[in-house]
């Protein structure tokens, strides 16, 4: 809207040029006052109207005027007096001098005219035009306060000269006189005549005028006729944009009160939809907003600020497009400010703009107009903050920001007021725009900004459920990414990259957590307290990577760090803590380069872990460890000492017990078992059930030789042994082992040989070896009870000696028979031999023994057939059996005991088996084929 047009059509006084005459009449001016507005509407008046002529001659007007006076005053001529008269008032007008005569003198001079026109009338005769003569008549009488007798003359004019160049003129003065008379439409006629005919452009744009105001005049039922009259009054003047800008100053009375009646009438009526109507039958014309501004001033000058608000919404909805539309909607606000509502002021500036927030529709505005929405947008958007609106202050600020060289400020507001409204994600977009988004120029504050995207972040991990945190703490890491790339020198990146270290820690991205740690430790504006957390979650991750010589030289760097500031320890423990992390990375490189084979380094890193925490669990056990380390690389003696001094230090602790088994193993492999036994021995003193540990050390005494310690222990565990697991094999065949072995060593060798035999003959399980022992232990046992049946003697009573000499013989016997069950084919030539040699000894035992002596001879040789018959028998069984074994030459093979047997066989049957032989060797395999 053009304000500064509409403040110039609003003064008071608007001048409408005249029509031009062709002669001295027409040269005359004169104005004719219709009067000024009323308390009413009936009371209202147009605005006067001044006829003019043509310019005056380039002369001195004041010699004029003197000279026309003086002819006026001497001649007695009525025809110049009145030419002289005419002449004087119209340079007078003309000139805007104060010359010639008074407004008192005009009086009485044009009193006296009078008499000079009816003289002129009455004689018939005058020398110039009668329809000029009858104007000025009219003139003379309407200065002379004549007016019907003016009119009277005019009406004369017309009918008389209606082809007369007056007669517009005086057309539009009846016309005028009607409508002062209240006759309007008696004026209506009158003006609407001067429109259509064909009388001077000018003045039928006044009759145009009047014709309106004798319409409006005539009550509501002519109001729209009236409308038409000044819409077409207003397209004469105001065609186009350009005259809006430049109009014609002639018309600006006329257009302004044009402005004024069509405000009236749709005041009167309906407002808005009463111009819509008006307008909207009609070509499309440029001044409609002055029209809806007058309006809308109307009212709010009658302090009608609703219906003044409604205009201006009207207008800029029937004309969104208009350049003018921006103003009525900010002319809203100052109404609402002028009623004072302050609320309906701020929903105004709020339609403000909104209709004009976007991108193409703020372009449209002018720069008044876009600097008038930016202050709206930031009076709102400072409203709404401070009220805690915060939501709606947020979005102020955000479409203002797209439209103001203060983004990243704007933006930043914004920022805090989406974070108020809970609304994180949009806050972060606003902080992210604020810092990052501002182009060459960058925001004052624009790290602040990127800042506060870093906490709503911040904040947002520590509220994240636990599967969500990764991915809130990678956006995070990219904020601070994209925050250290802007702001270098901030010293607030320090700090933020040793909590992302530690986070990323916690949630087991170790790559990502050391190198933030490394990004912090080189800052140098990182604070002790950042360092320290650094160094801890490096010491973490190398802990984690198994990179344990790295890890040691983190814990020692926070270690230094928190020795020198106590108050960085989160707990009073802390630092101990720190110590034994350390302890325990040193504890691991010795454990690995164990593993590795290479003793030396794990050695020293296990004793080195003792002067970080001396005598502390992880240093006692590294101390263990070291020994383990030299056991596993053999340097047994050196193990063994470390081993000894470990028990020495540390007698209570619950590793010393395994001390005794290492030393039992490192004197085993050192090839001490004297010392490995003595050691195992030791250990059973203090053991709940020392025999496993006793056995253990008997078979070391067997490994040394130490055979008196061995059978000891043997003797003493056999005493107490529970019989053998029926379900294994183990017990048994150890046990019979120690008796072998006793046995071997001739201690209690008869008991050792009964048990052993009576073992293996209960007993479910054999070995080969314990097989041949019970044979062997059978035999032994029946050749110790073969000499006993040998040494009995058949004396008187015969019955008694024989009865015993034949339960040794079934005894022994019995313990051949059980040699050959356990030994089989192995003692078989000894089992036949012995049992055949039982037979022959009874039988030439019996032969030898003593006749009774009471016998007398007769009774002494039966006696003695009797024996004969008793022994032969015998003898033959022995016979059988030495036989048995000299046949099993061909399928065993020679032996001792076969040799034996053919001795006996010889004595026994010289004749056959006393005889010169030379045994040959027999191989089986090499004539078997033979």
């Amino acid at each position: 809207m053009n304000r500064q047009f509409m403040r110039r059509l609003s003064l008071a006084v608007i001048l409408i040029s005249a029509i031009q005459g062709g002669n001295v009449a027409a040269q005359e001016s004169f104005r004719v006052e219709l009067g000024r507005d009323g308390e009413t509407l009936g009371d209202m008046r147009p605005v006067f109207l001044k006829f003019e002529s043509r310019p005056l001659p380039a002369i001195s007007p004041k010699e004029v005027a003197r000279r026309y006076q003086k002819l006026f005053e001497k001649s007695d001529e009525p025809e110049v007096r009145i030419d002289a008269l005419n002449r004087l008032n119209n340079i007078r007008d003309r000139s805007g001098q104060d010359i010639g005569f008074s407004d008192e003198q005009q009086s009485a001079v044009y009193e006296e005219a009078l008499a000079s026109y009816e003289s002129i009338l009455a004689r018939g005769s005058f020398s110039g035009k009668l329809d000029e003569l009858l104007y000025q008549m009219a003139k003379a009488h309407a200065l002379t306060g004549q007016h019907e007798e003016s009119i009277q003359r005019l009406r004369q004019l017309v009918g008389l000269y209606p082809r007369s160049s007056l007669v517009p003129e005086a057309g539009f003065r009846i016309a005028e006189a009607a409508y002062n008379a209240g006759e309007y439409q008696e004026a209506e006629t009158g003006y609407r005549q001067l429109i259509e005919g064909d009388g001077h452009q000018d003045l039928a744009m006044k009759a145009r005028y009047m014709l309106g105001w004798s319409q409006f005049k005539q009550g509501p039922a002519a109001w729209n006729r009236s409308a038409e009259t000044f819409m077409a009054l207003l397209d004469q003047h105001l065609p186009s944009e350009a005259t809006l800008l430049d109009p014609p100053q002639t018309g600006l009375d006329m257009i302004e009160d044009s402005f004024r009646v069509l405000a009236l009438m749709a005041a009167r009526s309906n407002n808005s939809e009463t111009l819509a109507a008006w307008l909207g039958n009609r070509e499309p014309v440029a001044w409609p907003h002055l029209l809806y501004d007058r309006l809308a001033d109307l009212h709010a000058l009658e302090g009608r600020f609703d219906l003044a608000v409604g205009i201006n919404q009207a207008f800029a909805g029937n004309y969104p497009e208009h350049s003018a539309a921006p103003d009525f909607l900010a002319q809203s606000v100052d109404y609402w400010r002028m009623a004072g509502d302050t609320s309906k002021a701020r929903e105004a500036r709020a339609d403000y703009v909104a209709r004009y927030q976007s991108q193409p529709e703020y372009q449209e505005l002018k720069g008044q107009q876009q600097a008038l929405w930016q202050d709206y947008a930031r009076f709102l958007g400072d409203y709404h903050y401070a009220a805690q609106d915060w939501a709606l202050a947020a979005g102020y600020y955000e479409v203002l920001a797209g439209h103001s060289g203060d983004t990243g400020k704007l933006l930043h507001l914004a920022g805090d007021a989406r974070l108020q409204a809970g609304n994180r994600d949009k806050a972060l977009e606003n902080y992210r725009s604020a810092a990052y988004g501002a182009g060459e120029q960058q925001y004052p504050d624009a790290a602040e900004a990127g800042w506060a995207a870093i906490k709503v972040l911040r904040s947002t991990l520590e509220e994240s459920a636990a599967g969500a945190a990764r991915g809130v703490l990678a956006e995070l890491s990219s904020e601070e990414h994209q925050f250290g790339k802007t702001f270098t020198q901030d010293t607030r990146l320090s700090g933020l990259r040793a909590d992302l270290a530690n986070r990323w820690y916690e949630v087991g991205a170790y790559d990502e957590a050391l190198a933030y740690a490394r990004s912090t430790l080189v800052l140098e504006s990182a604070k002790t307290e950042e360092r320290y957390a650094t160094w801890l979650v490096t010491a973490r991750v190398r802990q984690r990577t198994g990179e344990f010589g790295l890890e040691e030289r983190a814990w020692r760097q926070a270690l230094l760090l928190v020795d020198k500031a106590p108050d960085l320890a989160t707990t009073p423990d802390e630092p101990e803590q720190i110590r034994e992390q350390l302890a325990t990375a040193i504890y691991r490189q010795g454990e690995r380069a164990a593993a590795s084979g290479d003793t030396a380094v794990a050695v020293a890193h296990f004793q080195r872990v003792n002067s970080v925490v001396p005598n502390t669990e992880i240093a006692i056990r590294a101390r263990f460890d070291a020994s383990n380390a030299l056991l596993k690389a053999s340097e047994w003696q050196t193990a063994i000492n470390e081993l000894n001094r470990f028990r020495l230090d540390y007698p209570a602790h619950e590793l010393t017990e395994e001390v005794s088994e290492k030393l039992v193993y490192a004197y085993h492999e050192s090839r001490q078992p004297l010392k490995a036994a003595g050691e195992l021995m030791v250990a059973s003193e203090r053991a709940q059930d020392p025999w496993p540990l006793k056995l253990r050390a008997a078979a070391l005494y067997h490994q040394a030789g130490e055979l008196p310690e061995r059978n000891a222990l043997y003797v003493d565990w056999l005493a107490v042994a529970p019989d053998p697991d029926p379900d294994t094999a183990a017990d048994h065949v150890q046990q019979q082992t120690m008796r072998q072995r006793l046995i071997e060593s001739g201690v209690d060798a008869a008991r050792q040989q009964t048990a052993l035999v009576t073992r293996e003959a209960a007993s479910q399980w054999h070995s080969e070896e314990t097989l041949l022992w019970a044979g062997k232990a059978a035999l032994a046992l029946g050749a110790s009870v073969a000499q006993e049946f040998a040494a009995i003697r058949l004396e008187h009573p015969l019955e008694r000696a024989l009865e015993r000499k034949q339960k040794a013989m079934e005894q022994a016997q019995a313990y051949f028979l059980e040699a050959e069950s356990f030994a089989g084919e192995t003692v078989a030539s000894e089992v036949l031999y012995r049992r055949a040699e039982l037979y022959r000894t009874l039988a030439a035992d019996l032969m030898a023994s003593e006749v009774p002596a009471e016998l007398n001879e007769l009774e002494a040789m039966q006696y003695q057939m009797l024996l004969e018959e008793e022994a032969w028998p015998l003898e033959e069984r022995a016979m059988e059996l030495h036989s048995r074994n000299h046949g099993r030459i061909a399928s065993q093979g020679f032996d001792e005991w076969i040799g034996q047997s053919l001795e006996a066989l010889a004595v026994m049957h010289p004749g056959r088996y006393d005889r010169e032989l030379r045994w040959m060797s027999w191989n089986m395999e090499e004539n078997e084929g033979a």
